[in-house]
């Protein structure tokens, strides 16, 4: 990846409270993991930044390279890598999303 990608990705993941780097948008999903992952912020009321890495060859693969995790979506809060959609879905599920969604202030 080039270090024009990993500033332009970190810069988005640092300077948005959270980002989702997904497949298409929340609006227009491409994949059902990447729709699911915006589905479960959207239901929890979380204003949040969606990345379309489908626009870009070098993104997509950029922000696996930056994570170091395979799939795609991926989900940042405050800077910091919480999960792909399994993870995110567990997370729904068992309220510790939501709980830390609000210890970060969020919501």
């Amino acid at each position: 990846m080039s270090s024009i990608m990993h500033d332009w990705i970190d810069k988005e993941v640092k300077g948005n409270d959270v980002v989702l780097f997904m497949k298409g948008t929340a609006d227009m999903p491409m994949c059902g993991f990447s729709g699911r992952s915006a589905q479960i912020l959207q239901h929890l009321g979380v204003p949040f930044k969606d990345i379309n890495v489908m626009a870009n060859d070098e993104l997509r693969q950029g922000i696996k390279d930056y994570t170091n995790w395979p799939t795609i979506p991926q989900l940042y809060v405050k800077g910091e890598f919480v999960g792909g959609a399994d993870i995110l879905m567990e997370m729904f599920q068992s309220g510790e999303l939501k709980q830390l969604l609000a210890d970060k202030k969020i919501i």
